[in-house]
């Protein structure tokens, strides 16, 4: 955290497993170091599974530790992974929407997970008017077409350290064209670590490669990604 202080990180939005009691307790030591994290807490994709005999359980274990973190300012990260499969899809598209639910009744943005699923991802984000609440796409991977039903739908896309990947060629092309209100920074920590430090630990303070990438692709300078960065996030995730 002090590292991340230094690269110039003013905060962060850690995510919480909703059903992880460990790990939501020591969200306490987290933010008595760093005031200015928040956090985003959900049941994710892979979890899902775990409630397959009764999928109001997610809710309730999703409500119960929010109502425990008086930091918590999105439901996330949640959506659909069909590359592992780890839970059975149908009961991840339940989880998944159930999730969407809470969200707008609790009028909280969403942190969206989709891997190999974008057309389920997106027909349930608009079946459950997800628009409502917003959110962003967490470590944005996809193409043109997944990028503009998202910004469509009135969600920010996040890009991680996969930006700096030299063959990333395609990923580079969509960030060069999303517009700079609907633009995150990330590191998916402690995974993705960026260029020169692929292979690595990740840590927060390597977001700042990916704002230094994100400058060169679309010709401007760091300081305002940065900014325009922590502009998109105070207003989706503070105070």
């Amino acid at each position: 955290m002090a590292r991340a202080r230094a690269a110039g990180l003013s905060g962060a939005l850690v995510v919480l497993a909703a059903d992880d009691d460990d790990e939501l307790a020591r969200a306490a030591t987290v933010h008595a170091c760093w005031p200015d994290v928040r956090f985003s807490i959900g049941v994710h994709p892979h979890a899902a599974g775990r409630y397959a005999a009764d999928v109001e359980q997610a809710v309730r274990v999703v409500e119960r530790a929010i109502d425990a973190q008086p930091l918590a300012r999105a439901i996330g990260e949640i959506g659909l992974d069909y590359h592992y499969d780890f839970s059975p899809r149908d009961v991840q598209q339940e989880v998944f929407r159930r999730q969407i639910r809470l969200a707008r009744s609790r009028r909280l943005p969403l942190v969206i997970h989709t891997r190999e699923a974008d057309d389920d991802t997106l027909q349930i984000l608009e079946e459950e008017e997800a628009t409502k609440v917003g959110g962003v796409f967490h470590c944005f991977t996809g193409g043109d077409g997944l990028a503009r039903r998202g910004l469509d739908l009135g969600f920010h896309l996040s890009f991680s350290g996969i930006l700096t990947f030299p063959r990333a060629l395609p990923l580079r092309e969509v960030a060069r064209g999303i517009p700079l209100e609907r633009l995150l920074i990330e590191t998916d920590s402690p995974f993705l670590a960026p260029v020169p430090h692929r292979g690595g630990r990740n840590e927060p303070a390597y977001v700042a490669r990916v704002a230094a990438t994100l400058a060169e692709l679309r010709s401007t300078t760091p300081a305002a990604i940065i900014e325009a960065s922590r502009h998109n996030f105070v207003r989706l995730f503070a105070p």
